[in-house]
């Protein structure tokens, strides 16, 4: 008997988001993923999560476009009603961003607002327009980065874009509290996906510098932040709300 009934996973037509959503539905979750150019990306996860005996269905959305949030909400509830009877969402995931890296003299006005624009604007704003769709003792987590504690060259703005996801996170774990709604950060350490054009994930000399940062001595994978942010959705984890949860592995203790 699944605990929730429909989830919405943004950005899951590949690496964290897909894991996610896979996670989620092999839990008995039925899953809307949303992608913005990938469609046969996001088709490939709906065929994984069908392999898997789960229900999943993939719906177009641009992160970075607010303007389209309204329209989207309505489609998102349209779709969820006539296809399993059901009017309300139970978890939310905002996994959908992008990362640039530029050393701080490299960093342009449009690169600065094609990254928090995506990371933190959109994300507000969908949660703005997504939470009255949102049921009572529902869940959100946010996605946001271990890079929020120990730094990196070249990655200030996309680091900055991700503690404002966090602080906003903290922030709305009590503006939604009365509704019995949970709200919480998911931080992903150094993972092997396709992140960064797969650098952790096709570098072997790379993975084995940031292994050795780490207390488990490896990177992690996918399916590994996937099952910890179903975990965190989960029952198991009710009375938690307003935290950070990094995931990984112990990098630079």
């Amino acid at each position: 008997m699944t605990e929730h009934k429909t989830a919405l996973v943004t950005g899951a037509s590949r690496g964290l988001g897909r894991a996610t959503a896979r996670a989620l539905a092999r839990r008995g979750t039925k899953v809307v993923l949303t992608y913005r150019g990938g469609a046969d990306g996001a088709a490939e996860t709906v065929r994984m999560i069908e392999d898997e005996r789960g229900t999943a269905i993939a719906l177009r959305l641009d992160i970075s476009d607010v303007g389209s949030f309204k329209q989207f909400a309505d489609e998102l509830t349209d779709e969820v009603r006539t296809r399993w009877g059901s009017d309300e969402l139970d978890v939310l995931v905002n996994n959908a961003g992008v990362g640039l890296f530029d050393a701080l003299e490299d960093v342009t006005p449009e690169r600065f607002d094609e990254m928090v624009g995506t990371n933190f604007r959109g994300t507000f704003f969908l949660i703005q327009a997504l939470v009255p769709h949102l049921a009572d003792h529902g869940r959100i987590v946010n996605v946001s980065t271990s890079l929020t504690r120990h730094v990196s060259p070249g990655t200030s703005v996309y680091s900055a874009s991700k503690a404002a996801v966090e602080a906003l996170s903290r922030s709305l774990a009590g503006e939604l509290g009365a509704r019995g709604i949970r709200v919480n950060a998911v931080a992903p350490g150094p993972s092997a996906t396709d992140f960064n054009g797969g650098a952790m994930r096709d570098d072997p000399e790379l993975r084995g510098f940031l292994a050795g940062q780490t207390a488990l001595g490896r990177v992690g994978s996918p399916d590994e932040i996937g099952d910890a942010i179903a975990a965190l959705v989960s029952t198991d984890m009710r009375w938690v709300t307003a935290e950070r949860l990094e995931v990984s592995g112990g990098a630079l203790l």
